[in-house]
């Protein structure tokens, strides 16, 4: 059946489809949105980010965890939590997300067409509906915005049904109490610690022997210390061998250790969602894991297809995918809106406690030979922080030794991936050890750390530099 010409058709309504969409429209070109999926979203809103950041927020209410010890008192888990009090605040956030979606697509009086996508040619896609019939699109321009799916390796075997991805996960209907996780990204060690602060027993596997190794190693240091106060169990460096489904699960490690669990979460990374879309026929190339290779406008090799988000690769976070795809369109329709993703990132862990960072780490800034000071600031010996109980959390800033401009965040305890936003507004704007020094921050608050880590810093240099004095 034949279709409608459009500007622009974007496949995928993740966040990175739905903020190119509506860029576009918002310029007054005509769009649509292809989606296969029953909700819009993608796994941002349904299976990913919204999800995992909720369920988080649950196991902290369920388990009194934050306020453990506060008021002389010890709060546990009185009764035990079930899976629908475990998902039910996920559940309404995931809807009221969905919700919002379909009324920013509406606004922009964006076409919706449900179903699979796939090119016939250059400038025509194919829609396979849900309801059998086929339509023919054709459009000037495209925005491939599909996302990502949980890869599965062989040894795992996901058609037990007690063996989980990241995605499925969520349809999670008994707590159990013990569980691993294979894999210490950063999806392994979030949902390591919201079970974990659940009260169940946890064991998470990984072949390296560092958490998360892009970050700052004293701020991964001390997540690991965390995770094990927290009562979980790292298995690392370590392999997982073979799986056997019994009764419980049996897992055995090449080196020979095993452990016994019942149910297996398994975050061995994601592939991208091009599967059945026919690339290869008009001339774009996925790698081997599906991702596609884009140029710094976000471009494939056919410069009117353009494909923004998690489907590309790295960093794979919603808040670059919405930024990438509004550069792309505003290339496409040379719109003079946003040419460029901002030069530094910031990234936001939301394990428990919470790691946030920005810019340069310790070891970035060693092997480019720039010499630097770091201050650090602990919420223990902030007003705000003996307040809320957090004894854990610091601050570390990195600045370069000779003129004290800021180089690198980095931040664990709560609020970490609110509070990385001070430092990362200094970093884009090139600011130095002054600008924290003359503010002025609310009291209590943990802003106010940034002072008394530029205070230790500026302290540090003072030590450096009369050590260079000649005896």
């Amino acid at each position: 059946m034949g279709g409608a010409h459009y500007d622009l058709i974007v496949i995928g309504s993740g966040p990175a489809g739905e903020k190119g969409a509506a860029q576009a429209a918002y310029f007054g070109k005509k769009v649509a949105i292809v989606e296969k999926a029953a909700s819009f979203g993608g796994a941002a809103t349904n299976t990913g980010t919204l999800p995992s950041k909720t369920l988080r927020e649950s196991a902290l209410y369920l388990s009194g965890f934050e306020k453990r010890g506060l008021f002389g008192i010890n709060l546990e888990v009185k009764d035990r939590v079930t899976a629908r009090d475990f998902f039910y605040r996920e559940h309404e956030v995931v809807h009221s997300e969905n919700l919002r979606i379909i009324a920013n697509i509406d606004h922009h009086k964006i076409d919706v067409y449900h179903g699979a996508g796939s090119f016939v040619a250059p400038y025509t896609v194919a829609v396979a509906g849900h309801d059998g019939e086929t339509t023919v699109l054709t459009a000037d321009k495209f925005l491939i915005a599909t996302g990502t799916y949980p890869a599965h390796p062989p040894n795992i075997p996901f058609d037990d049904p007690r063996v989980f991805d990241s995605d499925t996960i969520l349809d999670l209907h008994t707590m159990p109490e013990t569980m691993l996780v294979i894999g210490g990204g950063v999806i392994g060690c979030e949902y390591a610690c919201m079970f974990a602060a659940l009260g169940i027993k946890v064991s998470l596997v990984d072949g390296r022997d560092t958490l998360l190794g892009f970050m700052d190693a004293e701020v991964s240091g001390a997540l690991k210390r965390a995770m094990e106060k927290l009562g979980i169990t790292l298995i690392m460096p370590e392999v997982v061998d073979t799986i056997e489904p019994g009764d419980t699960i049996n897992v055995t490690f090449k080196s020979g250790r095993s452990c016994t669990v019942d149910i297996v979460l398994a975050a061995t990374g994601r592939n991208g969602a091009t599967t059945g879309m026919a690339l290869d026929g008009i001339g774009i190339a996925p790698d081997s894991r599906g991702l596609l290779k884009v140029n710094e406008f976000y471009q494939t090799a056919i410069p009117h297809i353009y494909a923004a988000g998690d489907v590309i690769g790295f960093p794979a976070l919603a808040s670059t995918s919405m930024e990438q795809a509004r550069i792309a369109m505003s290339h496409a329709f040379d719109l003079k809106f946003k040419d460029r993703l901002a030069s530094i990132l910031p990234y936001g862990i939301y394990t428990i406690p919470e790691c946030s960072m920005a810019g340069e780490t310790e070891d970035s800034l060693t092997k480019a030979n720039v010499p630097y000071v770091a201050g650090r600031a602990y919420y223990a010996t902030n007003a705000r922080g003996e307040i809320i109980g957090d004894r854990d959390g610091f601050l570390k800033l990195l600045f370069r030794e000779d003129d004290m401009k800021l180089v690198g965040v980095h931040i664990i305890g709560e609020q970490a991936s609110e509070l990385v936003h001070i430092g990362l507004t200094a970093l884009l704007s090139g600011a130095g050890a002054d600008l924290f020094i003359s503010t002025c921050y609310n009291y209590p608050t943990l802003s106010e750390i940034y002072k008394y880590a530029t205070y230790n810093a500026l302290q540090a240099k003072q030590r450096h530099a009369t050590a260079a004095l000649p005896a």
